[in-house]
């Protein structure tokens, strides 16, 4: 019995290794050529990059570089100009940033009716949007080539919170002229404003708003099956994983993500299983049917998902085993030479002082319920925590519901014009 499933075990383990490579690997003939997609009836706006994506739709957007201290190259989004904005732009500046495995694109994918970047525009806010080191937009750096050399890849949110946050905050601010921003983050793109004010003193009195869409800190009370097995998958296989190279996670343009995005579009019943694939990632209970619509499901897995790196990924299946906000575990020994405690340090909350608008739902099967409210008690200057009342909404809901500018956008709004001059 116990050489059965040790077999089965290896035969699980075997299975996620090629899994993994197939999301890492890149050939001559990949990423397949727009023209060749097009040709094959692949949706226009799931071959459009953020700026041409947002031109179809009659808004005019600027690409920003940005180098972070340790010499990550990232890419960001200004939205200069809205389609139905006409009047001057709102101040101070808005930074929209995305979730795990995301990148701006998922702001636009529902639409312009939907998307969040679409509808902050609208209100005349002055919108930038970030990309954070490994996605597809921000796969740069100054020295490392990220094809070749792994120490490019050896990060997960301790150091997006570190590096990449701030450099984003300190761009716009430089670039715009003020002081203080107003700050979205969704999911990872909250956790790691919360590990930027715990590490860097003094960034966080840089935001005079967060509004945090369903934030990620703690995830000990996860019950997406399919999330809580893969995660931990990688964190149980990393060692054998980069001793074969692996070490980039999900990437866009690899062998995977190329055949999702083929797949999803081939006919309505494939593009019905990737709608199940979405749910069966993310909910608790049944969904509602059609929040994530037809149109938006063919775009996205033209974006995403986006990458990331085997390390945070790793991460990503600890914050499920813990009780705590804390750093990565390297174990004991590692730890006591790494921090000095046998025990990786947690994240300081406390020192989160920027008020918070919490945004969450009751049918989020990444980051549950529990977590949110365990977060919320931990963090000093909460001014309100809202659960969304459709009783079935669910994290991919923030991002690619057509129901956003209904559900989440209102409460969004209202605080942004709290924290906003005209």
């Amino acid at each position: 019995m116990a050489s059965k499933r040790f077999n089965t075990f290896k035969v699980v383990l075997a299975s996620l290794a090629v899994v993994a490579v197939g999301y890492v690997v890149r050939t001559p003939w990949l990423p397949i050529r727009r023209e060749i997609k097009a040709s094959l009836g692949y949706p226009k706006d799931s071959l459009l990059n953020f700026t041409e994506l947002t031109a179809e739709y009659g808004y005019m957007s600027e690409e920003h570089e940005v180098v972070t201290d340790d010499g990550y190259i990232l890419t960001m989004f200004r939205i200069v100009q809205a389609r139905n904005c006409h009047q001057k732009k709102r101040s101070p500046p808005v930074l929209l940033v995305h979730g795990l495995l995301q990148s701006s694109d998922s702001f636009i994918d529902s639409g312009p009716n939907a998307g969040l970047a679409y509808l902050i525009s609208d209100a005349c806010y002055d919108l930038w949007l970030g990309n954070v080191r490994g996605n597809y937009y921000s796969r740069g750096h100054i020295r490392l080539d990220p094809d070749k050399d792994s120490e490019y890849w050896k990060f997960y949110i301790d150091e997006i919170g570190y590096y990449d946050i701030p450099a984003m905050i300190d761009h716009v601010l430089e670039h715009t002229g003020f002081d203080k921003l107003n700050y979205i983050g969704f999911s990872q793109g909250s956790g790691t404003f919360l590990v930027m004010c715990s590490e860097r003193p003094g960034y966080c009195e840089k935001v005079q708003l967060l509004i945090g869409l369903a934030p990620a800190a703690r995830q000990f009370n996860t019950k997406s099956k399919l999330f809580r097995a893969v995660t931990q998958a990688f964190e149980v296989l990393e060692g054998q994983l980069e001793s074969y190279g692996v070490v980039e996670i999900f990437a866009k343009g690899s062998i995977s993500q190329e055949f999702v995005a083929f797949f999803c579009q081939l006919s309505d019943l494939t593009e019905q299983l990737c709608e199940q694939v979405l749910d069966v990632f993310d909910y608790v209970h049944s969904s509602h049917l059609g929040s994530i619509t037809n149109e938006t499901t063919r775009n996205l897995y033209g974006h995403f998902p986006a990458g990331t790196s085997l390390h945070n990924m790793a991460r990503y299946g600890q914050s499920m085993k813990s009780r705590r906000f804390e750093k990565f575990n390297y174990g004991k020994e590692k730890n006591l030479m790494l921090y000095g405690s046998e025990e990786p340090p947690k994240y300081n909350l406390s020192a989160v002082t920027a008020p918070l608008v919490c945004i969450y739902g009751s049918n989020d099967g990444l980051v549950d319920t529990k977590d949110v409210e365990w977060l919320v008690k931990k963090l000093p200057n909460v001014i309100e925590s809202m659960k969304v009342e459709d009783p079935n909404w669910n994290h991919m809901d923030v991002t690619y519901s057509q129901y956003t500018s209904d559900t989440i956008f209102p409460k969004i709004n209202e605080y942004l014009l709290k924290y906003t001059s005209d």
